[in-house]
């Protein structure tokens, strides 16, 4: 694997500006191990509600739970930020936001704009969709710009976490995906939108936290549904959770 990781690497070499290349050469891949839960699994746990169809009566009930059982966000539609915030107001749950959800097939200057208007209405954290177009063209200068557009109006303390959709995703797709997004200044990688065939897998979570080393995040999302298989990511390397199960995850008796 880490000879794929260095060709890989290599590959991408001629596209990369300097700030991007340097970034790269930082990643601490060594000692790589599962990050403890220390009793407290909702401490991973992006409480998410993504339909579509979702009501601000449906987040208010979101948000209500992430602060009961003490959920680390709650991941929404970028419309409804406005009404997590005011739930939230003085709460230690954070808002994440998607962007560009769920086919991250928006022109850059959308993606951004977005981003930029989900930070003012108090976003902590952005869930953007990688260009997979770009990505399987081989475009990958395209693909970096993508998510630079975003970090810059999104900049640290806002989170960006960019969802690569591992399941339509070859070996090598992965981990270039991977690697722009590191380039680029993204604070986490993530599995899957939830929204295409597949999710997460423990052997995705293990391949991209090779990948991207000890210091950036690795989010498994799309799928989970239980203790067992959000213990089986963290093991394999996920420092964050994405659930709309949260409720069985937890194994916490119905309200």
């Amino acid at each position: 694997m880490k000879s794929q990781i260095t060709d890989a690497t290599m590959r991408l070499d001629p596209v990369l500006k300097e700030d991007e290349k340097e970034r790269l050469a930082h990643i601490h891949r060594e000692p790589l191990t599962p990050l403890p839960t220390q009793g407290n699994l909702a401490a991973f746990i992006d409480h998410t509600l993504l339909n579509p169809a979702a009501t601000p009566r449906d987040i208010i009930q979101l948000c209500e739970e992430a602060m009961t059982w003490q959920t680390y966000a709650v991941c929404i539609n970028s419309w409804l930020v406005p009404t997590a915030r005011n739930i939230l107001h003085g709460s230690p749950v954070k808002i994440a936001a998607v962007v560009g959800f769920p086919l991250g097939a928006n022109a850059s200057s959308v993606k951004a704009y977005e981003s930029g208007w989900v930070t003012d209405q108090g976003a902590d954290e952005i869930d953007m969709v990688i260009n997979r177009g770009a990505l399987k063209a081989g475009d990958w200068r395209l693909v970096i710009d993508d998510i630079r557009a975003v970090r810059e109006q999104a900049p640290s303390p806002v989170i960006l976490k960019v969802i690569l959709e591992t399941a339509v995703l070859t070996q090598e797709e992965k981990i270039i995906g991977a690697l722009c997004s590191v380039a680029a200044g993204a604070d986490f990688v993530k599995t899957s939108t939830g929204f295409d065939r597949g999710g997460a897998t423990s052997e995705d979570v293990r391949l991209l936290r090779e990948v991207v080393g000890r210091d950036i995040g690795v989010k498994a999302a799309g799928g989970i549904h239980r203790k067992e298989e959000a213990m089986a990511m963290i093991l394999a390397g996920a420092s964050r959770i994405g659930a709309s199960h949260t409720q069985e995850i937890l194994q916490l008796q119905s309200q």
